[in-house]
Order: C-alpha cells, then structure tokens, then sequence
C-alpha cells in the first residue's frame, strides 16, 4: 500500500501538532514505619519511596475523622522522621496520611498504621 506524499505530510503535521505528554509527578508512598507503637515522643522512621521535600509536604497521624500534624525531623527520598506528638491519644491505632505538593496537593491516607501505647 502506497501513501501519497501529501497524505503523508498531513499525518506527520498531525503528530507535530499533537501536544506534548505530561509527565505525572511521583506519588508519595510509605510501606513500613518503625516501631509499630509507642508512646507519645516515641521518634518513628517512615520508608517508602517518593518522600522528598518536592513531593511531600506534610505528614499526620489520621483516626479517619480526626488529623494530627506531625513534625518532620528528617527527609529524603525514602524515609521520613518524626515523633508522635502530644496530641495523639492514647489506645489509637492511626493511620499515617501525606500532605502532597505540586499543582493540585492531595491527602493521601497510607497503608501503614501506628498505635499510640498508654
């Protein structure tokens, strides 16, 4: 089968014309933290993978209603720091849950839960 020469230029000006891909952002995900419980002050480590300063931003301790900050000691692209802050109570398995950054910054609950031992 033989393409003509001008039916030829129009489709390669088609793909030409064709927007670019956008690449997607990495997404944050966590799949382990260490200890699994602990006191309130207990220093956690969180690895996973995408954690950066450039794609997170903010970690919590969530009960799926209620959300607590957590400060980030130290990042990097697989492990994130932290200690369980005062406001976490007692008796509570939490799950963690990221903050994104980028365009559009989203709550991501993950799939690693924390207990916060009396």
């Amino acid at each position: 089968m033989r393409l003509s020469l001008s039916l030829l230029a129009a489709l390669m000006a088609a793909i030409w014309a064709a927007p670019p891909a956008v690449a997607q952002e990495p997404i944050p995900r966590c799949t382990s933290v260490e200890p699994m419980s602990g006191k309130v002050g207990t220093e956690i480590v969180v690895t996973g993978e995408n954690l950066d300063k450039q794609y997170v931003a903010k970690l919590y301790l969530t009960d799926g209603q209620n959300d607590i900050e957590m400060v980030i000691k130290e990042q990097d692209s697989t492990t994130l720091k932290s200690v369980i802050p005062k406001g976490a109570k007692e008796g509570v398995r939490y799950r963690l849950m990221i903050l994104t950054k980028g365009k559009e910054p989203k709550l991501i609950e993950q799939p690693v839960r924390f207990e916060v031992e009396p």
